[in-house]
């Protein structure tokens, strides 16, 4: 967390602090706050680090919930595959969560609550960690390049290729074979007609980018197919696919070599890049600050390194708990 001021305060401090937010936003009796008032008064480091606990709590309220009730949701996913019986209790969960939704936010990451990404993993049969870029060999001689945070489940049987990206974005550089190998993405697919490609998930479908070949992307079941081929890119979703437009693609590709580039590219697009690098989560509460557009090209391995910079530019503020949560507005 940033400190203001001359006061040092150690990641005890700030833990504890934490755990007193959790117990006074949940109707404490008289011996809690009796305790809390010793714990206040014991160290000016105490009163410095509960006060800037709250800064940080009362910024991610409104995300937390958010997060709250996505996890809450995931974990009935997770449940329900895994023929859990009492599913029930996933909604008493959400009521909790969501009064302690800064908690979840600040406090579970570190315990590595993720169930979103649980419910992906499930189904997967590769994934790569936040921050990890990772290539696999296929059976055919395929290669595929799961960028940070992804997953991947792979079905070759009744004469096609079938490979689902469940969370993130791959890049693929298909052997011919004669069968048809096929990316299964949100509600559309990829069908390759040539090499080199790749497919990434966004909040409201996918986008396909073509390095060299010709891949057919359709947006959903009955909708009509687009040719792309070297350096153009489509995004899709709800079943309709958009503008078809051209891309440097080898630039837009260098997250394989370590590197993100941009042109003219929403903030909120690229923080949710940076977050499949970030061991937590980065939380963006401005909306309008959001939409700024960012060109330019960063080092993937440090995404603290990267906001700083974007920071000096945009001037928006950070603030920052224990290295796992960021939170800009």
């Amino acid at each position: 967390m940033i400190n203001r001021s001359n006061i040092p305060i150690t990641a005890e401090q700030e833990r504890t602090a934490l755990a007193w937010l959790s117990v006074l936003h949940d109707q404490p009796d008289s011996g809690d706050q009796a305790t809390f008032s010793r714990w206040l008064q014991a160290d000016p480091a105490h009163a410095e680090a509960y006060a800037q606990a709250q800064v940080v709590w009362e910024l991610t309220e409104v995300a937390g919930r958010q997060l709250a009730d996505e996890d809450a949701l995931a974990m009935q996913r997770y449940l329900s595959a895994m023929n859990e019986s009492k599913r029930s209790r996933v909604w008493q969960w959400s009521s909790g969560l969501a009064v302690a939704a800064c908690l979840l936010l600040m406090v579970g990451v570190f315990a590595g609550w993720q169930p979103a990404r649980w419910v992906d993993d499930l189904g997967a049969d590769y994934v790569s960690a936040p921050g990890q870029v990772r290539t696999i060999t296929l059976v055919d001689g395929s290669h595929i390049t799961l960028d940070a945070d992804s997953a991947l489940a792979v079905n070759f049987s009744a004469g096609e290729r079938h490979v689902q990206l469940r969370r993130g974005a791959a890049f693929f550089h298909v052997t011919h074979t004669g069968e048809p190998f096929v990316v299964d993405a949100h509600e559309g697919q990829a069908r390759v007609l040539g090499t080199e490609f790749e497919v990434r998930l966004q909040p409201t479908g996918a986008r396909v980018t073509v390095l060299s070949g010709r891949v057919g992307v359709t947006a959903g079941k009955g909708a009509p197919q687009q040719i792309l081929t070297a350096d153009q890119q489509v995004a899709y979703g709800a079943g309709v696919t958009q503008t078809l437009y051209a891309a440097h693609a080898k630039s837009q590709l260098g997250w394989r070599t370590g590197w993100l580039t941009y042109a003219k590219t929403p903030l909120v697009d690229v923080v949710a890049d940076l977050e499949r690098y970030f061991p937590g989560h980065i939380v963006l509460l401005n909306a309008e600050l959001g939409r700024r557009r960012i060109s330019g090209s960063f080092p993937s391995r440090d995404p603290q390194a990267v906001l700083d910079s974007l920071q000096s530019v945009l001037g928006f503020e950070q603030h920052s708990l224990l290295g796992r949560v960021i939170v800009l507005r």
